[in-house]
């Protein structure tokens, strides 16, 4: 818990925290502190107009931060917590420019119990990118994080990330699901789920 406290802290003192997921290390800011934002785009090397990841810690917050077409809801159902991204529009509770002003963000809800206990604690969701460089291979372990990053980020929860393999990316923006990035979960399966 003190590990927890100490993030907290850091996120109020607009600093960039470090944790495992089931995916890859990520990195963390509050969703609405743009001071922090910009920081965390310092340390990724990461151009403005790569939004970052809305990070929730259970499905129910999804209706407070997005509209979701009712179509896509079993994929919902099925797929989160887990290994999965959506690209949905978001509510005007989402700061412009955590969207770079396109009213889209990309919402996860992590699988892994270390991962949901910190947003839980925190009572807030976070912006989260992978703990890497641009460009550069996710950091698996808080020792990677730790060799990439040193003092630039605030707190490393410890821990070790699964898979190594980031989640899928799927847009439910239009009428048609899309796949933005291939992941763990396949388009294949995202398809049966519609039509189960």
């Amino acid at each position: 818990m003190q590990q927890y406290e100490l993030a907290k802290q850091a996120l109020i003192n607009h600093e960039v925290i470090a944790f495992p997921t089931e995916t890859v290390f990520g990195l963390g800011v509050y969703f609405d502190d743009e001071q922090a934002y910009a920081k965390l785009n310092v340390i990724k090397k990461r151009k403005d107009n790569k939004p970052y990841t809305l990070m929730l810690s259970n499905v129910e917050q999804i209706q407070k931060y997005a509209d979701i077409p009712f179509k896509f809801l079993p994929i919902i159902r099925k797929y989160m917590p887990g290994s999965l991204t959506i690209l949905v529009k978001c509510k005007t509770n989402v700061p412009a420019f955590v969207t770079n002003g396109s009213g889209v963000i990309g919402i996860r809800i992590p699988s892994n119990k270390e991962a949901l206990d910190l947003l839980k604690f925190l009572g807030k969701p976070l912006l989260v990118p992978s703990a890497n460089r641009a460009d550069e291979k996710p950091a698996m372990s808080d020792s990677e994080v730790e060799d990439i990053f040193g003092k630039e980020i605030a707190v490393i929860i410890p821990g070790q990330a699964k898979s190594g393999q980031p989640s899928t990316i799927i847009d439910l923006t239009g009428n048609q699901l899309k796949v933005v990035r291939p992941g763990p979960i396949s388009l294949q399966d995202l398809i049966a789920c519609l039509e189960q």
